[in-house]
């Protein structure tokens, strides 16, 4: 038996006014995904624990088999190790975003515009980050460059309180004023006062004077949040004895991935944006079972993307390519080759397009059984399909455990 995870990032929302009333993924054209739901199990699943930050940190330890209560020490340290930062105990890690703010007389006045940096590229970045490493190096800040906005950066914690510390991530205050959203706690000083610097120093950088003439949004600010120390988590390759893969375009999936066991997949064209490689994670999950992966985990970020950006027609396009060129081609290869398996269809938590914020509340799945499917009457994969199941879990991190079919 093969076992897959098909994760949407944020495929899950609220019912849009201006759509009728209806979630993204009522309005999407997902026949597989609707298959799924119907010839497998259908139910909710509460990924974020009560009292947990909602985000991919929390929801994919979640699904990895993770208890966030009770393990979640923040979520720059898990891109750290994606990323092969060796981290010290006393370290204290940051995701650092490039992120596009207004021009403003006065500092506190100027507003979020994206957390994404204006789309910036991988190569334009690689440049910023190394540039930026060697402004902040008597800061006693270390850059890495991660991919894109998102970055990480190690500051020396020793003797402070991490979890004192307290950060705003950027995607969940967009138009806001960043008077009112900068780091509190230890090191806020520090840490203020490089974001205040970072604004001068990006607005004249060659690379956004490039964009700029090129009519590009500048990548002008940097912005610290996510923080952490390193985290210890069991393998859960050791805790089922089974090997994986996991396939994403983000370092925090693969980081997460990397401390349960499983070996990263880095799939040519994936770019965590609506335009990723949705065919190219299809076969790479394909090509890693016929290796001999037990276990295949495929994320796939643009739901999510779009959902910050407030772009609906771009999520509900999002999902039907997860539908279309994953879903559809991989199911039909499994079955047409024999191979026997059970795949787990979920979003990681919801990020609604009103709100253009990640949101906690519990989100639907789906568990279908190619050697055991349901029989009776059709059903979508949605939200309002998926409460009227007769499935709730409240753990979600036990779900893994149910498609895996342990204890």
């Amino acid at each position: 038996m093969k076992y897959i995870v098909m994760i949407g990032d944020g495929m899950a929302d609220f019912p849009l006014e201006a759509r009728d009333g209806k979630t993204p993924l009522e309005l999407a054209n997902i026949p597989c995904m609707d298959r799924i739901a119907t010839e497998g199990e259908l139910g909710i699943v509460r990924t974020i624990p009560i009292g947990c930050p909602p985000g991919s940190d929390t929801g994919n330890l979640s699904i990895m088999g993770y208890n966030p209560a009770s393990v979640y020490t923040g979520r720059s340290p898990l891109e750290a190790v994606s990323l092969g930062v060796d981290m010290k105990m006393t370290d204290i890690a940051f995701r650092c975003n490039l992120v596009t703010v207004s021009d403003a007389e006065n500092f506190d006045d100027r507003i979020m515009i994206t957390h994404s940096g204006s789309g910036i590229t991988d190569d334009e970045a690689r440049i910023i980050v190394k540039d930026l490493n060697d402004f902040f190096a008597q800061d006693g800040l270390s850059f890495t460059f991660g991919a894109s906005y998102r970055h990480v950066v190690i500051a020396d914690g020793e003797g402070l309180d991490a979890r004192a510390i307290v950060t705003h991530a950027p995607h969940d205050n967009l138009d806001k004023a960043l008077g009112g959203i900068l780091p509190e706690g230890p090191l806020s000083e520090k840490l203020s006062d490089c974001i205040r610097r970072s604004i001068p120093f990006l607005e004249n950088h060659p690379v956004n004077l490039d964009r700029a003439a090129r009519g590009l949004g500048k990548a002008n600010c940097i912005w610290f949040w996510g923080e952490g120390r390193k985290p210890a988590l069991e393998p859960l390759t050791d805790t089922t004895g089974l090997c994986g893969s996991i396939i994403s375009a983000v370092p925090l999936l693969h980081g997460i991935g990397q401390l349960a066991g499983l070996k990263s997949i880095y799939v040519e064209g994936a770019t965590a944006d609506l335009h990723t490689n949705y065919t190219g994670k299809m076969q790479a999950a394909l090509d890693a079972i016929h290796q001999g992966d037990d276990i295949v985990i495929i994320h796939v970020e643009a739901p999510d993307e779009c959902s910050h950006d407030g772009d609906i027609d771009g999520k509900i396009y999002s999902v039907e390519q997860i539908d279309q060129k994953i879903l559809v081609p991989l199911m039909a290869a499994l079955e047409e080759e024999g191979i026997d398996y059970r795949l787990l269809l979920m979003p990681d938590h919801g990020t609604t397009i009103c709100t253009r914020t990640h949101d906690a509340e519990p989100i639907p799945y789906a568990l279908y059984d190619s050697t055991c499917k349901r029989q009776g009457e059709a059903r979508s994969y949605s939200e309002p399909s998926a409460k009227n199941a007769d499935t709730w879990i409240d753990d979600g991190y036990t779900l893994i455990y149910r498609l895996l079919q342990k204890d």
